[in-house]
């Protein structure tokens, strides 16, 4: 059969909830009316749409079968009768667990396929839930023979060598792709050498919204058989996207083109990963119902920053900030505090710890007889902190956002049951130096209303648990810190190499044997949005009882 001229097709960039299989089927039928309404031959949902992703080990529950059959069947009944829909969901079949795709038309489930390519790296371990399927899945849709694929098999070439080999014409590609730093160029290169390696176009479907740690950035995209961009979706933004494809069945294979493409730009660095982490504290807060956000606004950079995420996330109206000085607070970090605030708009109170420290203090009086001050009298500040936000969280139904970065977090530059007690870390993934870039982001977006005193941007930081502390009292400068901590970290680069570029040996032994003895504290810290290539969390997982030298 001959292709028909023009093609209808809907991107459907949704945000999905885990395991509400219920919720996400309705939205499936309802994007699926809205698609038909709007003339839509076929709409692609996202990776496992049913369950949303991941749905880690939701997957191992004995009713996932059940709930499944009990989807797929009211989606028989429900999707409109006009328009394919191809939607992804876990497929128990013969005693096995698949991540499979379904294609509905007309009250039928016509194919079904089963992902090839498992990811088990980084964020990913499908291979503790499913089976690899090992045939390809070609479907005659509108009279085009169309190929079936699911993320990781974009990513391999053989999915797409086999589907060519099936006669296969456009390749249809479900995914649930994370963000971090980087990602939305190095995917859409790869898309694009795949399109050419299988000389047929690619309509690619990404997830949009945040889960836990994890972002999906969405930028959907349609890439022609010459590897030519002809729609990228935005990035951090869920929506329906219908496209009219011409197609053009030529000598070479299938052309396909659109009168006007829609490319929308790539976002810059800081713009990318502010959006990210909007996204994830939005998405975290309101699908697990807290009412609202209250953090430490202690007038430095780290909680500046996590205040103006948090405002752009859920509005001011549901976030308060907290001040909650001591005697080593300056008077610049009040003032800077309440400027913050007010600017933003937030609820703003000021509690100052020195009863409840003294009143600790009292109590502890004999067991710290005979001793001198250290960094426990600094801890217990923090900690005085951590019981007033968990308590204002208690009684209000709102989460604590902790404010530490990521350079923090890695050596252990915070308090345990403190400045780390709290529901979700907004910056746990940001470097120092980054988060003093997304302030200025932040301050540009709005340059009427700078939400960022400059004060806060330009002064040394410094905890203020003590006498002029400065946080470079203890670390190496944030500059240096961070790159070396980018290559322990996320390059596991060893010692030695680090030192060969350049950097102090005795400095690059501290900084490791840091990261290294508070695998502890990061096993204990909140939650925190992903936005490197490898995070703490889920990324990195390290001993924490360990007796590993450094060098090699």
């Amino acid at each position: 059969m001959q292709p028909q001229q023009q093609l209808k097709v809907t991107l459907a960039q949704l945000n999905f909830l885990v395991g509400d299989i219920a919720g996400n089927t309705q939205m499936v039928i309802d994007a699926s009316v809205e698609a038909a309404q709007q003339g839509s031959d076929l709409i692609i949902f996202p990776e496992l749409t049913l369950t949303g992703y991941p749905p880690e080990d939701l997957l191992l529950r004995p009713s996932i079968e059940t709930r499944i059959a009990r989807a797929v069947a009211q989606l028989k009944q429900q999707l409109p009768s006009e328009c394919y829909v191809l939607l992804g969901y876990p497929l128990m079949k013969t005693g096995k667990l698949y991540n499979a795709a379904g294609l509905f038309h007309d009250g039928k489930l016509l194919a079904e396929y089963c992902k090839q390519e498992l990811p088990n790296y980084q964020v990913f371990d499908e291979k503790r839930y499913f089976t690899a399927g090992d045939k390809p899945c070609v479907v005659d849709i509108c009279g085009i023979n169309m190929a079936v694929s699911i993320c990781e098999d974009i990513w391999h070439p053989q999915p797409m060598a086999q589907a060519r080999a099936a006669g296969a014409q456009l390749m249809l590609n479900l995914n649930a792709s994370p963000y971090h730093l980087g990602k939305a160029v190095d995917r859409e290169a790869l898309i694009k050498q795949r399109a050419k390696e299988g000389e047929m176009s690619i309509l690619y479907t990404n997830l949009s919204g945040g889960q836990d740690e994890l972002v999906f950035d969405g930028a959907s995209m349609v890439v022609d058989s010459h590897g030519e961009l002809l729609f990228r979706a935005p990035e951090f933004e869920t929506q329906l996207y219908h496209l009219t494809l011409n197609l053009e069945q030529q000598q070479s294979g299938l052309s396909v083109s659109m009168n006007t493409p829609q490319v929308t730009a790539h976002q810059d660095a800081q713009a990318s990963v502010y959006n990210a982490l909007v996204m994830g504290v939005r998405d975290y807060i309101n699908k697990n119902g807290f009412k609202g956000a209250v953090l430490g606004l202690s007038g430095g950079i780290d909680s500046a920053v996590t205040l103006a995420v948090a405002v752009d996330a859920i509005g001011p109206e549901r976030v308060e900030a907290v001040m909650m000085p001591f005697r080593y607070t300056s008077k610049m970090s009040l003032e800077d505090a309440e400027a913050e605030a007010k600017r933003l708009g937030v609820r703003y109170s000021v509690l100052p710890i020195e009863p409840a420290y003294e009143s600790f203090m009292g109590v502890l009086k004999d067991e710290f007889k005979g001793t001198r001050p250290d960094t426990t009298e600094e801890n217990l500040q923090a900690r005085c902190r951590g019981v007033l936000l968990m308590a204002i969280s208690n009684k209000k139904g709102y989460i604590v956002l902790t404010t530490g970065n990521k350079s923090e977090m890695a050596v252990g530059y915070s308090t345990l049951y403190g400045d780390m007690a709290g529901g979700f870390d907004v910056l746990k993934d940001v470097p120092k130096t980054l988060v003093y870039q997304l302030a200025n982001y932040r301050n540009q977006l709005t340059p009427e209303n700078p939400p960022i005193p400059q004060n806060v941007i330009d002064r040394p930081p410094s905890a203020e648990l003590a006498p002029d502390q400065k946080d470079q009292d203890s670390l190496p400068a944030y500059d240096e810190l961070d790159q070396i901590l980018e290559m322990y970290v996320e390059q596991d680069v060893s010692a030695e190499d680090i030192v060969r570029q350049g950097f102090a040996r005795d400095v690059v032994h501290k900084v490791i044997r840091l990261v290294d003895l508070n695998e502890y504290k990061r096993r204990q810290a909140p939650v925190g949005v992903r936005i490197s290539s490898r995070g703490f969390g889920r990324d990195r997982r390290y001993p924490m009882t360990c007796r590993w030298p450094a060098g090699e």
